[in-house]
């Protein structure tokens, strides 16, 4: 048998959909479906985020039991870096010191693993990450 990832469902204020739809756009990221509170967008190698409306008044914390954070691949350092400009002129801002190398996440001494994390308006932890040659 063979699977993979396929969609991830996350509850949230759609008063916030217009930021994930915009930064998901910056990121070439597609409209797969907006309306009713609910916003579905599709990445390139078919996997797709939904954001739906309906959460409760309980707040995330990433560091509970769920989901920690939800990880964005990008093709290069300069990618990330060009997110982390992106975030940074939308006042939002990168934690835990990204963008930064992470060599202890990386595979080899010719590979990196470049990150830049940040939270979304409903508290959702994201990254930004190229992991490749240095």
């Amino acid at each position: 048998m063979k699977t993979s990832l396929v969609h991830l469902e996350l509850k949230v204020d759609p008063a916030n959909n217009g930021f994930y739809k915009d930064l998901l756009g910056f990121l070439g990221w597609g409209v797969l479906y907006e309306g009713d509170g609910m916003l579905g967008l599709g990445a390139s190698n078919q996997a797709s985020l939904w954001f739906a409306g309906g959460a409760n008044s309980s707040k995330n914390d990433y560091d509970g039991v769920g989901v920690n954070h939800i990880a964005i691949g990008a093709e290069s350092i300069a990618d990330v870096d060009s997110a982390a400009a992106y975030l940074k002129e939308k006042g939002v801002a990168a934690l835990f010191e990204t963008p930064r190398h992470r060599a202890e996440f990386s595979s080899s001494e010719k590979e990196t693993y470049y990150q830049v994390m940040f939270e979304s308006p409903d508290r959702l932890l994201f990254e930004i990450v190229y992991t490749g040659p240095k």
